[in-house]
C-alpha cells in the first residue's frame, strides 16, 4: 500500500529533529526513512438498509457499516525474519457524530515474527485460525450473514501459529490464552484450534476444529470444511459447519467477476439442532469499483425460518416473523 499524505506527514515531522542535527540527508537515505515509517490506512463504510419482517413490521437504517482506522509495521529482525505489528480501531460511528465518542473499539492489535523457513507466529487480537480457514461464505458479504460463526473461540488472547507451505499444505494451530478470572470465561481456560489448507493450482481444500473449552457450559467441538475453485473469473465456495447439540450450517456461494464489477450469489442453511429449527437465506450481491479507492455495491437478502425468528430491533411490539427480507446498498472509501 502507498504511503498516504498523512503518514509522509508524519514522516516529515519525526525527521525534522535528526535534519536540524545533521547539515544534509541525501534523497537515497530520505527515502529509506520514509520506507521505514508505520503505514496509516482506514476506510469509511456508509450503508442504508430496508429490513421487512413479514408479519412484524418494517425500518429503514443508516449506519456505519464498520469503519476502522489502523496501523501497522514490519521490520528485519534477523537475515530471513521478520517482525511485524499491527492496530486496527473501531467504534468510529462515522455516519453520526451526536451519537460518535470518536474511536471508541478496538479490531484487531497484534505482535508477531515471520520468515520464509518456519512461517509465522503472533500473539494478540486477530480473526482466529478457524474463522480464516473455514469461514468464507459467513464473511464475504457487506452488510451480514445468517451462518458462520458455530465456535465461541473469540478473536481476543490468541497465540497463533500458521507454518510454511509444505507442497500446497499449509498448517495452523491457535490457543486462546485465558486466565484466572478471565472475563470471557471466568476462570483459566486453554482452548485451541487446528487448522489445514491445501492449495493445489485452482482447488483449496481447508478443514478447522475449535475445542470451545473456554467454560460457557458447551465444550463440544466445532468441526468446519471449505472448498474453493476458481475457473477464471469465477470461484465457487462451499462450506460445512457442525457442533453436537448446537448447529449444523452450510454455506455455497458463487462470486464472478467482470472488469470493475463484481457479482455475488450465495445461499445458506443454519440448522438449529437445540430448538429442531432451520433457516435459509439467500443473498444477492453487485459490487462496483469506482476506482482503486472506492466502491459501491447494492445487497439483497430472504430468509425463511420454520419458527417466528425475525423481529424488527426498533419496534418491539409489532411481532415476529418466520420470513425477512432485506434491501442494502452502500459505499466504502478506503486507503
Amino acid at each position: 500500500m502507498k504511503k498516504t499524505i498523512l503518514a509522509s506527514a508524519i514522516a516529515a515531522a519525526t525527521f525534522s529533529g535528526a535534519a536540524m542535527a545533521q547539515s544534509t540527508l541525501s534523497a537515497s537515505e530520505l527515502a529509506a526513512k520514509m520506507d521505514s515509517m508505520p503505514t496509516v490506512y482506514g476506510n469509511i463504510q456508509y450503508a442504508i438498509t430496508h429490513t421487512n419482517v413479514d408479519g412484524g413490521g418494517s425500518e429503514v437504517k443508516h449506519f456505519d457499516n464498520g469503519t476502522t482506522l489502523g496501523i501497522k509495521h514490519d521490520h528485519q529482525v534477523a537475515p530471513g525474519i521478520t517482525g511485524f505489528f499491527k492496530l486496527e480501531l473501531e467504534g468510529i460511528n462515522a455516519d453520526d457524530k451526536s451519537g460518535s465518542n470518536g474511536i471508541d473499539g478496538l479490531d484487531e492489535a497484534y505482535i508477531g515474527i515471520k520468515g520464509d523457513s518456519f512461517g509465522q507466529l503472533w500473539v494478540g487480537s486477530d480473526d482466529s485460525m478457524y474463522e480464516s480457514a473455514v469461514d468464507e461464505v459467513a464473511q464475504f458479504h457487506e452488510v451480514g450473514s445468517d451462518i458462520g460463526f458455530n465456535y465461541d473461540t473469540g478473536e481476543g488472547d490468541l497465540v497463533q501459529y500458521l507454518s510454511p507451505s509444505f507442497g500446497g499444505l499449509t498448517l495452523g494451530a491457535a490457543v486462546q490464552f485465558n486466565g484466572d478470572n478471565d472475563t470471557k470465561g471466568g476462570d483459566k481456560s486453554f482452548p485451541y484450534q487446528l487448522a489445514a489448507m491445501y492449495e493445489v493450482d485452482a482447488l483449496e481444500l481447508a478443514f478447522a476444529v475449535d475445542s470451545n473449552d473456554n467454560g460457557n457450559g458447551n465444550n463440544e467441538n466445532s468441526y468446519g470444511l471449505r472448498a474453493s475453485y476458481n475457473l477464471d473469473n469465477l470461484r465457487l465456495t462451499g462450506s460445512y459447519e457442525t457442533r453436537k447439540d448446537v448447529a449444523d450450517v452450510l454455506g455455497l456461494m458463487g462470486v464472478y467477476t467482470l472488469g470493475k464489477n463484481q457479482f455475488a450469489l450465495s445461499y445458506q442453511i443454519n440448522d438449529d439442532d437445540d430448538s429442531g429449527d432451520k433457516n435459509d437465506t439467500i443473498i444477492l450481491q453487485a459490487l462496483h469499483n469506482v476506482s482503486d479507492h472506492m466502491y459501491v455495491y447494492v445487497e439483497g437478502y430472504l430468509s425463511n425460518a420454520d419458527e417466528d425468528v425475525y423481529v424488527i430491533e426498533d419496534e418491539p411490539t409489532a411481532g415476529a416473523g418466520d420470513e425477512q427480507s432485506i434491501a442494502a446498498i452502500g459505499a466504502v472509501y478506503y486507503f
